[in-house]
């Protein structure tokens, strides 16, 4: 709301105009959610030990982690309200509602959040440690996990390359005598389209000085300017062009209805087509496809199915590794606050035209909004662990730990940086493992290769005090966020 205020005020003001800045509005964020989760998070501790919902402590078959434990009952957990009630408010107030991918990652923290809220109203009516069943958990994450799936393959948030840049062209001299050329300058043909709206002063630039830099510079800033123009497709010069799906799809959407990425992505097609040796064809269905970190031009493509179902296993591994990790006093609320900060950087990144054609990642115009949700989140995460150090005061419950999980899930979705999400979110997976380690051993085994699963409690029944797991931890978060952002320029 407030984004809309300073955006109507800065025509009168300038100095609101500095509010409706990403940066600032994600700053602000950050601080908003922080202070206010602060302020109101005594009021929520008291509200939920009014309730009695305190924590269950289960007695283990090691009584010595019992025994480390047993003093923590009673403590109120649920407390992942705080986070989700926090952020929620702040994205309100800083958001920029009408971007679409705020409101697909929003939708997925609040239906993780609400998966986790019936798993602990149930252990509080049952005044037990048993929530939801397993079934029913996982297909509440399967469902998020679908829908979210299914939005990006209907709903595509990159269209792969839009301008053209000097390394898109392959055949310089073979471009621009093309253009000098009479079928080059003639606009009812498919290249004299954008050759016909060159300026007189380029065509001679381009016969007298082809190899001059400023003449290739000055190619491409008139196509660039062409390009998002409206009127360049017309059915009986395009007609017979190579069929390409991607660009029949836009077409049949109609070009009144195409926003101005859409259109500059379009006729970035059609000039593709028109110029097959001199300009390379970009990748296409982009949002089906997953890059490989550290490998610039490798992508790997699974297909509308494969990709829906992808984003289902991650979705699901998220959520259940933070929630997993949700064992020690600030061990979930820290390392989750570490792994959001990094994706928060890389929505940032990718929203940026420069940044991500610099560092060959997939370009997401709209994903400068996330930065502004993963702030949030931040903030409100900070101010959550305000409360929940060491001693705890209160737990976030699978209210928290859940939509955590999906937080990372979503954002490693939505910015195309889907197989960074293992990286950003190392320890995550590290204490998933040890679970399936531990379970599968035993089952085929008979033997346990941890003391205890999770992990943090084999390190506890070693003899490491909760204080320096945690701690520990932490710096293994944080090791691994680095990693994943150092994974960017290995491109």
């Amino acid at each position: 709301m407030l984004y809309y205020l300073f955006d109507a005020l800065r025509e009168q003001f300038s100095f609101f105009n500095a509010f409706t800045y990403l940066t600032t509005r994600a700053g602000l964020a950050l601080v908003t959610a922080f202070v206010m989760s602060v302020a109101i998070g005594p009021r929520v501790l008291e509200f939920l030990r009014a309730l009695k919902v305190g924590q269950f402590i289960k007695k283990d078959h090691v009584e010595s982690l019992h025994a480390l434990h047993k003093t923590k009952g009673g403590t109120p957990t649920m407390g992942g309200l705080l986070i989700v009630l926090c952020a929620s408010t702040t994205l309100l107030l800083w958001g920029r509602l009408g971007n679409r991918l705020l409101l697909v990652a929003l939708a997925v923290f609040i239906g993780l959040a609400f998966v986790g809220f019936l798993d602990d109203y149930i252990k509080l009516r049952k005044k037990h440690n048993d929530g939801l069943s397993a079934r029913a958990k996982f297909t509440g994450q399967i469902v998020v996990g679908l829908l979210l799936g299914l939005y990006v393959v209907q709903f595509p948030i990159t269209y792969g390359a839009y301008f053209l840049k000097a390394n898109d062209v392959s055949n310089w001299d073979g471009l621009m005598r093309a253009f000098v050329e009479e079928p080059g300058r003639d606009a009812s043909t498919q290249l004299g389209t954008f050759g016909a709206l060159l300026s007189p002063e380029l065509v001679e630039r381009l016969r007298k000085e082809p190899a001059q830099p400023q003449t290739r510079d000055a190619l491409l800033s008139e196509l660039n300017l062409a390009m998002e123009r409206r009127d360049l497709y017309k059915e009986e010069t395009w007609h017979s062009a190579p069929l390409n799906g991607e660009r029949d799809a836009m077409l049949g959407i109609g070009l009144a209805n195409l926003n101005k990425r859409e259109m500059v992505r379009l006729n970035r097609l059609m000039i593709e087509a028109a110029a097959p040796g001199f300009i390379v064809k970009s990748p296409r269905h982009l949002q089906t496809k997953v890059a490989v970190p550290g490998l610039k031009d490798l992508m790997i493509p699974l297909g509308a199915a494969g990709y829906v179902l992808f984003v289902v296993i991650i979705i699901v591994s998220t959520s259940n590794c933070v929630n997993l990790t949700d064992g020690l006093d600030g061990l979930a609320a820290g390392a989750s606050v570490v792994s959001v900060s990094a994706f928060t950087a890389l929505a940032y990144i990718v929203s940026r035209a420069d940044w991500s054609s610099y560092l060959f990642v997939t370009y997401i115009p709209e994903a400068g909004e996330l930065a502004v949700f993963g702030a949030a989140v931040l903030g409100a995460g900070l101010g959550f662990l305000w409360f929940n150090a060491h001693p705890a005061e209160v737990f976030m419950g699978d209210t928290g730990s859940l939509a955590l999980g999906g937080v990372l899930g979503a954002l490693g979705v939505l910015t195309k940086q889907e197989l960074l999400i293992p990286i950003v979110g190392g320890l995550f997976v590290i204490e998933g493992l040890s679970v399936v380690i531990q379970v599968g051993s035993f089952k085929l085994r008979g033997k346990r290769v941890f003391k205890m699963a999770p992990l943090h409690h084999h390190f506890e029944l070693l003899g490491w005090s909760e204080t320096k797991v945690v701690v520990r931890f932490w710096i293994l978060a944080f090791m691994f966020a680095l990693m994943s952002l150092a994974t960017l320029k290995l491109r």
